[in-house]
């Protein structure tokens, strides 16, 4: 085994864990692991762990960095750039931000504020639900690094797909005039000590799993039922990989949830290892985290119903575009 692939197994996957759960369902718990029971309480336990394990040093890590790139110093970054290369590096911003979609419309708003392009304040509401460098992560750990580069590559695509269209409709009149009032106020940043930052990141750590480790639970439960308690044969049947409407179903069966990334994504695990397609399985993680109902109404307060509507039907597409993608060459990632 080389060295990448023992630090990708031991650092991200942590079968070091994996072994000291199973240990501990046999030996405490007094249970099989190959049993129904014994792997689903195997699954749920080494699934919480290892997301909040790795939540915890990469929301830390993120956050550091962010810590250098207030909201001032990003309205500058971004203010002096336009056109396509804005988009680009507004779809990226959104990948470094660990926020759910409901959360991401407080920034959408400062942004608009700061008087940044529709399209530019659009690519970043798209990308930053769907991807992050924790989900990236976490992709990795349960697929590998070609899907999770992959899942990067196509959501930042969207993204600027999606904010481009936007932008090109000319759909400033329907954000609501009280966005557009209150202008921020070009304020140079603090500079912050090291002990301030170790504060900063320690409070967006806390702030990030007071928010998702509902959905954690909820969706590493999911997981543990699908994967264990329901028959391949009947996942198959309806939303096997050979089945064309399996991506539509899945993407629309996503949008009256709400839940973060993080809780769909031992979810996307269970179904591909019960034989949905990949792009299925992923299209439905989207769908949740970018499409969600409650986000669309949050959305709904700050835009007119026609940019909502537009912006709703681009991200469907796209999402259903992307399952497919992924479902006709999952050979290669799989």
């Amino acid at each position: 085994m080389d060295i990448f692939s023992w630090l990708n197994s031991q650092l991200l996957r942590m079968d070091w864990l994996s072994s000291l759960v199973r240990q501990l369902v046999e030996k405490v718990f007094h249970l099989n692991t190959t049993s129904r029971l014994g792997a689903s309480i195997h699954f749920f336990i080494y699934d919480v762990i290892k997301i909040f394990i790795l939540l915890s040093v990469l929301i830390f890590s993120v956050s550091w960095v962010q810590s250098y790139f207030p909201p001032e110093r990003t309205k500058r970054i971004l203010g002096r750039m336009t056109g396509f290369k804005a988009k680009i590096v507004g779809a990226l911003m959104g990948t470094i931000t660990p926020f759910c979609s409901c959360s991401s419309i407080p920034l959408f708003i400062g942004f608009t504020n700061a008087g940044f392009p529709i399209g530019v304040t659009f690519t970043f509401l798209i990308s930053s639900p769907l991807v992050d460098l924790a989900s990236v992560i976490l992709l990795a750990s349960i697929f590998n690094w070609q899907i999770a580069i992959a899942y990067v590559v196509t959501g930042v695509v969207l993204a600027v797909i999606g904010g481009t269209i936007i932008s090109k409709a000319k759909m400033e009149k329907y954000i609501e005039s009280f966005v557009l009032k209150n202008k921020m106020a070009d304020i140079e940043p603090d500079k912050l000590s090291r002990k301030e930052r170790i504060r900063f990141s320690t409070d967006q750590v806390k702030d990030v799993f007071q928010r998702v480790w509902v959905y954690v639970f909820i969706g590493v439960g999911i997981g543990a039922a699908i994967h264990n308690w329901i028959p391949e044969e009947v996942i198959t049947s309806m939303a096997g990989k050979d089945k064309w409407w399996s991506v539509i179903v899945a993407t629309l069966m996503g949008i009256p949830m709400y839940a973060d990334i993080f809780g769909t994504l031992p979810i996307a695990e269970a179904l591909v290892k019960k034989g949905v397609g990949l792009g299925t399985a992923l299209a439905f993680m989207m769908s949740v985290t970018a499409l969600s109902l409650p986000s669309m109404i949050m959305l709904k307060k700050v835009v007119k119903t026609p940019l909502l509507v537009l912006f709703a039907g681009i991200v469907t597409f796209g999402i259903i575009i992307i399952g497919y993608v992924f479902n006709t060459f999952d050979y290669l990632f799989i």
